[in-house]
């Protein structure tokens, strides 16, 4: 493939004077910028720096290949400069430790491009770069004429065969997986890795690269069946792991091969970690084990990125029912759930089963939380018994046992549940034993019914009572609050209803407001304003934190919640916020909180008054004294916003600080 069309004279560069990785990366990025390769060269510097805290860029013989995927990019492409003074392993950290960085390769690559023209011709550049002869000429040059030219013949020589090394000849055959967080240059520089490696050992190799482009020279059931052993050089979670069951393994960072792919190679010849089997997680031990905190982390993330696509789906299907109900067809929104439109027909009929459905959908958010959140710990066997603990915490189980009353678990019991699933079915899965003939009952009965049965205990005696009990006290202070002065009782109902954004806590200070309400003891200025003041302050911190900070502070899947949440605020449906929580609640609950507080003592003192349970925008006509409710929400929504994004930057940058 021809690389250079990925390039261009302006975005070579040879022997340029500086000294650190940061002042390197931030230089290329403008290279790129002035070229017409970016649309944000902050946003693109803020990515690679980010993937660069993932894991290494720098390789071994003097090179460094960092790169980014991301919206800032608009075309893809490469710049490359060498450097006048090597960076030693303490400045560029490098796979190899004695790696000293000369040539530094960036790749920027447009987030919407998988499977493109464009990534096969970067992943073709890494590649090639991992041909010392090419390399060489690349850090020899003196101008940027020079090097252009090195790249624009495309020309890798064929090694020169060292007659005085020996290849032993072997019958055996191996596969091999690799795969990157991004997928572009070490899924491809890890293959060839081992391809080389393989090569000089005498050993017949077949790599599949789980990449951007989706899966490459796909390892088939016959490879399987011949393979001595397999090798997973992976980042992230192998995809259709399972077809390689019975086979003896090896798994390592997908940076390992570059370091000593004979070394991996010998490894899963000689003394392999164990043996696959996709239903066990016994085939992730030895290097591929995780520690505790950062296997829980990548519970809650897998539970969260699961959940993602049904709140949104959700919140989308509440959005457009409740805005054609209104805007279109002039109805009161809040009668759109109202029986009497089960057999209306038309557009009513249709709206109304639309606003239920989406109800609907938003019952299931923990219960597929809680599964994937399991799934992320045990794999499948940890689906059904997640699952369930899921249908606990969102209260279900009330629903169907009759129960009136019953106050769910909430987020704290699909985290405790979700996460207890995964374990309980991972240990099952590991001491159960069976002979070969009986060995299909263990996931397909003995683990998932044993495990759903220990949450079912677990829910029963400690988390419903404990979760439970505390929303009884809750409940009971805010009642005691009933004769305190109006601003103390406001903050005390403000707390409680964003405090766990529609669970059972938020639904409690429902109830007591409601009934003061009702009594006209007390107004629902409060709670109405802490409904929507958390989905539409971390909604707005999504949009302007780079305006802010100059920086993204949330991850991408955030950041695409982020839009709905804002919308599903306006809506008053404060559920939009609960990723923001799940991932972090140390932060997200304690903003909510004082976030509400402030917006709605705000709002109190200054004079508004909404004594109708209409917190969405078509309630807000509604208010006594319009302007300083708005003035409330304003004041809520942006201490939310600004807290959000000023604490998780500070976060950033001491993570930063500690690299």
């Amino acid at each position: 493939m021809d690389i250079i069309k990925m390039t261009e004279l302006d975005l070579i560069q040879t022997k340029v004077d500086l000294t650190s990785r940061g002042s390197i990366l931030e230089y290329m990025s403008k290279m790129l910028y002035h070229a017409g390769y970016l649309n944000d060269q902050k946003a693109f510097l803020q990515a690679v720096l980010e993937r660069e805290n993932h894991s290494n860029t720098g390789l071994e013989n003097g090179l460094a290949i960092p790169h980014s995927k991301s919206s800032a990019v608009k075309k893809a492409g490469f710049a490359v400069i060498t450097l006048k003074e090597p960076l030693k392993n303490e400045d560029w950290p490098s796979i190899s430790q004695s790696n000293q960085v000369e040539a530094v390769f960036l790749l920027a690559i447009p987030e919407a491009e998988a499977g493109s023209t464009h990534l096969k011709l970067l992943s073709e550049l890494s590649i090639r770069l991992m041909d010392q002869k090419f390399l060489d000429k690349v850090k020899a040059v003196h101008t940027r004429d020079e090097l252009f030219k090195v790249l624009e013949s495309g020309i890798v020589e064929e090694q020169v065969k060292d007659e005085n090394r020996q290849i032993k000849s072997s019958d055996k055959y191996i596969v091999g997986v690799t795969a990157c967080a991004t997928g572009i240059a070490h899924t491809y520089m890890a293959a060839e890795a081992l391809e080389k490696a393989a090569k000089e050992l005498g050993v017949k190799i077949k790599v599949e690269k789980q990449g951007a482009n989706g899966l490459e020279d796909k390892i088939t059931a016959v490879d399987v069946a011949n393979a001595d052993g397999v090798i997973f050089a992976v980042d992230t979670k192998v995809k259709d792991k399972g077809r390689f069951n019975g086979k003896p393994f090896v798994e390592v960072k997908v940076a390992e091969p570059l370091k000593n792919g004979k070394a991996v190679i010998e490894k899963v010849l000689a003394q392999p970690q164990g043996v696959v089997n996709e239903s066990d997680d016994n085939s992730q031990t030895g290097s591929a084990k995780k520690g505790l905190k950062s296997e829980l982390m990548a519970s809650v993330m897998t539970g969260i990125s699961y959940m993602i696509p049904l709140l949104v789906a959700a919140g989308l299907m509440l959005g457009i029912a409740k805005l054609v109900w209104i805007l279109v067809l002039g109805m009161d929104p809040g009668v759109i759930g109202a029986a009497e439109y089960n057999s209306a027909g038309g557009v009513v009929q249709f709206l109304h089963y639309l606003d239920s459905f989406g109800n609907m959908l938003f019952k299931f958010i923990y219960p597929v939380f809680a599964m994937f959140a399991a799934y992320s710990i045990s794999d499948r066997v940890g689906l059904v018994s997640g699952f369930a603990g899921g249908l606990f915490a969102a209260g279900l189980h009330y629903t169907f046992w009759g129960i009136e009353g019953g106050i769910p678990s909430g987020f704290l019991g699909a985290l405790v549940l979700g996460i207890a699933a995964g374990y309980i079915s991972r240990f099952l899965n590991e001491k159960i034993k069976l002979s070969k003939n009986l060995n299909a009952m263990k996931p397909m009965f003995l683990v998932p019914g044993i495990s759903v049965l220990a949450i079912f205990i677990l829910n029963l005696f400690i988390v419903d009572p404990v979760f439970g009990g505390l929303n009884k006290m809750i409940a009971d202070a805010i009642t005691s609050m009933s004769g305190s002065g109006k601003l103390g009782l406001s903050a005390v109902i403000a707390a409680a209803t964003a405090f766990d954004l529609g669970g059972p806590v938020n639904k409690a200070a429902g109830a007591i407001a409601i009934g003061l309400s009702a009594d006209k003891i007390f107004p629902l200025t409060p709670r109405v304003l802490a409904i929507v003041i958390p989905p539409l302050g971390l909604g707005l911190s999504t949009m302007i934190d780079k305006y802010v900070v100059g920086r993204r502070v949330y991850p991408d899947d955030l950041r695409v919640v982020g839009g709905t949440s804002f919308l599903l605020g306006f809506l008053a449906i404060s559920e939009g916020a609960i990723p923001f929580m799940l991932r972090n609640p140390l932060i997200t609950i304690p903003i909510n909180i004082i976030g509400a507080i402030l917006g709605s003592c705000t709002a109190v003192a200054m004079g508004a008054v909404q004594w109708l349970p209409l917190p969405a925008i078509w309630g807000w006509p509604l208010v006594e004294n319009l302007p300083a409710y708005l003035v409330g929400l304003v004041v809520g929504t942006l201490f939310i916003a600004f807290a959000n994004i000023f604490v998780r930057n500070y976060l950033i940058k001491r993570k930063e600080a500690k690299k």
